[in-house]
């Protein structure tokens, strides 16, 4: 059995002070000079025309360029709808729409969509360095708005009929600016981390000349939301003070440290030359364990996470990335504040009624707050309409020896702690409706691997199985399209494995097609 995953080994403050003076033109400072711990270490520090790409501003705009396509059509349709409601009314909707639809219409229309995709780009929208002044990058946005519209106000001259009038193109202008805006803060509210990811913890494997200077360049970008969990290395010269502070450990250690701890990235610093075999081992545990590697120099071989190229403040660093790290996150992301949003509005009169029922058949509270662990293991409260007696979890030890489940996780066809209500609610999966809370705040996805509570984690017997937590948890998966408590547990990790190394925005919109008539089918309900 491997160890519970604990506290923190170290404070989240680190102890140190850093003091950060500079010299420069017009274009930014060139030096910088940092004071770490007593010591002095300068740095080349490029200028903001030569910075590279905030990786997160890259990700947002990649988003926009696909999410502004189906704005501009959807500001195009209904500005078209509004400027001809009579026509339309006279006629049908359908039977209107039907005269409008030709194949002229569409190639102008799919022309048009072209133009404002380039009018964006064109002035910037698609640039993060505009991101820097969001008055500039508003007005920015309103003039290629307004740019990218005039096509629309020569449609008139290609249409014989009048439905296509120069008032449609000022409604589209208003309607673009507003919908491409919104689409925006929407794509960054999707991009904000939850408050348990704010910040990013790093191991540092190493505790040579390259681990210090990569420790204090990270000292320096503090403000990014990077924190220096710690060190493990197995070396022959003891480290210096600032490192001594911080070693959680050996390179033996590293499995169990990466299994008990919240760990984001794995930053590996090690010589390569003397330490090939021991690079190459640390990035096949990341692998298995489900977290990232980082290291200096593309070198090394991976079966199964995914290379980038990019800069860990002023160093260059290959990361391996054993998930999907792209802008289709974000869409997901927006997905899940949509879906999440839309879900509580509308089955908000039944969830009523479910609390109403909790209340007047059984005491105790109607929502039931379980710790679970989610993205990273970060551990997040999941919320549930309680199915079971007010002090289920007390009895639970009583009830070990009856456990039905295989594997880790405790499941009891039969529970006598489930209350007559609860039984419906477990039935048709009513219970879940609360996790959409989980789901708007961050905690949790729409579709995911299912969220295990902290007495199955304690009890798994195999670090891989760590590997489940490298993406957020969902209120659905294809464990729950596929027999739910009817799937044995190895089957169930199989599933989840099989979502994390195959997702895709296709994968969780079939999973999500496909989970009402699993729900109303109530197979493998408990």
């Amino acid at each position: 059995m491997i160890a519970p995953v604990g506290p923190p080994l170290v404070p989240a403050a680190q102890g140190g002070t850093a003091a950060v003076s500079g010299n420069g033109n017009g274009d930014g400072a060139r030096k910088l000079s940092v004071r770490v711990s007593g010591e002095t270490v300068t740095f080349p520090r490029l200028g903001p025309r030569t910075l590279r790409a905030n990786r997160a501003a890259q990700r947002m705009l990649g988003a926009c360029r696909y999410l502004d396509v189906l704005v501009v059509l959807g500001a195009v349709f209904g500005v078209f709808l509004l400027a001809n409601a009579e026509h339309a009314g006279t006629r049908g909707l359908v039977a209107f729409l039907n005269l409008r639809i030709t194949v002229k219409n569409l190639l102008l229309l799919a022309l048009f969509a072209w133009v404002m995709h380039a009018s964006l780009a064109t002035f910037g929208l698609y640039d993060e360095r505009r991101l820097a002044d969001p008055v500039n990058y508003a007005l920015r946005l309103v003039v290629a708005c307004l740019v990218g519209g005039i096509p629309l106000a020569l449609f008139p001259l290609a249409s014989s009929t009048g439905t296509v009038r120069p008032i449609t193109a000022a409604g589209f202008a208003v309607v673009a600016v507003v919908g491409l805006a919104a689409t925006r803060w929407l794509v960054w509210l999707a991009a904000a981390p939850p408050p348990a990811a704010a910040v990013r913890n790093v191991l540092i494997v190493g505790s040579g000349p390259r681990a210090r200077r990569l420790y204090r360049e990270l000292a320096v970008h503090a403000d990014q939301g990077i924190h220096v969990y710690g060190f493990v290395d197995s070396c022959d010269e003891p480290p210096t003070d600032e490192i001594a502070r911080r070693m959680l450990g050996a390179l033996g250690d590293l499995e169990s440290i990466l299994v008990r701890h919240v760990i984001d990235d794995v930053l590996i610093a090690l010589p390569i030359k003397s330490h090939y075999e021991h690079i190459q081992r640390t990035i096949a545990l990341c692998e298995r364990l489900g977290v990232r590697a980082a290291y200096l120099a593309d070198v090394f071989q991976s079966s199964l996470a995914r290379p980038t190229y990019e800069r860990t403040g002023q160093f260059p660093v290959v990361r391996m990335h054993v998930v999907t790290d792209d802008q289709r996150l974000l869409i997901k992301r927006a997905i899940d504040l949509i879906g999440g949003a839309l879900g509580l509005m509308l089955a908000a009169p039944l969830m009523v009624a479910i609390a109403v029922a909790i209340k007047l058949t059984s005491p105790g509270p109607i929502i039931f707050r379980q710790e679970r662990f989610g993205l990273n293991k970060r551990r997040f409260s999941m919320f549930k309409f309680r199915t079971m007696v007010a002090d289920a979890e007390s009895m639970q030890a009583e009830l070990e020896e009856r456990n039905e489940a295989t594997g880790p996780v405790f499941k009891i066809r039969d529970d006598p702690r489930v209350t007559r209500v609860g039984r419906w609610l477990r039935r048709t999966s009513l219970d879940e409706l609360p996790q959409l809370f989980n789901v708007v705040r961050g905690d949790m996805s729409l579709v995911g691997p299912r969220p295990l509570p902290v007495r199955d984690v304690h009890r798994f017997s195999e670090s891989w199985l760590m590997r489940r937590f490298s993406v957020p948890p969902g209120v659905t998966g294809l464990w729950q399209i596929s027999g739910r408590s009817d799937l044995s547990f190895d089957r169930w990790v199989a599933l989840d494995l099989e979502y994390i190394d195959g997702w895709s925005l296709g994968l969780d919109l079939r999973i999500l097609a496909m989970t009402l008539p699993a729900v109303i089918r109530g197979r493998g309900a408990a």
